[in-house]
């Protein structure tokens, strides 16, 4: 199978009441990981990559390892650009294949982020490509960005910065943290309003640590799609620094590597059907 048009992976989301996964890669290890995960669940979900990741390749590459990952597939899995930091890197993802696209301007005051999030979505709307756009910030860690503050998501803004910007499912943050250092507390209650004045589908960063049963109960109040990063890159790790540790002299890449794919596909494949039980 190719990989999914963003609209089309949504609405088979919804069409079968799924909440999607979208495991972050950086490399061909973990390209392959993810896309091996979701299709031994016959689950869909994305492969995605941010801005910061893209430095140890680029959009071309990144597209053409996820097309041979799926290409065995009858899963369907869309390619998504995370945290798209600016309009160039946008565009670059769209040229190079990538099928659904987030720009991040939240870090903006809020004029500029419609401005650069309307931006984005006109060009993206003329390839028929979905936007993600986000409203508030997150604590935590997201690679090599820290954020110590929790700016979380304004219903009384929602409507108008969902109309302004074009976006067509908009990230929340409502509780949610980057990383595995601190402890997400979801404020549910805030996720409905959110939901009541929302046209678009919602969607939960920092997915890592938070529990199934808030997953399943986020998913009543227009969650279609939920990050995951820290879990995967610690199995993958973690395979390398347990290598290191039983041996210092230990040098076999490619035998470690192939354990690394097999650890981080089996925790995208436990993730998407964790996510899905209810």
């Amino acid at each position: 199978m190719k990989l999914v048009n963003g609209f089309d992976l949504m609405n088979y989301a919804q069409k079968h009441n799924y909440i999607l996964p979208a495991f972050n890669t950086t490399d061909l290890e973990m390209t392959y990981a993810i896309a091996k995960g979701l299709i031994e669940a016959e689950l869909p979900g994305y492969i995605q990559i941010s801005s910061n990741n893209l430095r140890l390749s680029n959009p071309y590459i990144i597209s053409r390892i996820a097309q041979d990952a799926v290409k065995e597939a009858e899963t369907p899995v869309g390619l998504h650009l995370d945290h798209g930091k600016s309009f160039e890197d946008v565009k670059e993802c769209v040229d190079a294949g990538f099928t659904s696209i987030m720009i991040d301007a939240s870090h903006l005051p809020y004029e500029e982020n419609i401005k650069e999030c309307r931006r984005a979505a006109e060009y993206c709307h003329f390839y028929g490509i979905p936007v993600e756009a986000e409203l508030g910030a997150l604590r935590g860690k997201e690679e090599d960005i820290v954020n110590e503050s929790d700016s979380k998501t304004d219903p009384d803004m929602v409507a108008d910065f969902v109309e302004r910007t074009g976006c067509d499912t908009l990230a929340v943050s409502i509780g949610n943290v980057h990383g595995l250092c601190l402890n997400p507390q979801i404020d549910i209650p805030l996720l409905k309003q959110i939901h009541q004045v929302s046209s678009v589908p919602l969607v939960l960063h920092g997915g890592s640590g938070i529990p199934k049963e808030v997953i399943w109960e986020a998913k009543k109040y227009g969650l279609i799609k939920i990050n995951y990063g820290s879990d995967l890159r610690k199995e993958y790790i973690r395979t390398f620094g347990e290598a290191y540790e039983t041996n210092h002299n230990e040098h076999d890449v490619i035998h470690l590597s192939v354990a690394a794919v097999e650890n981080v596909s089996r925790r995208a494949k436990e993730l998407v059907m964790m996510i899905n039980e209810n």
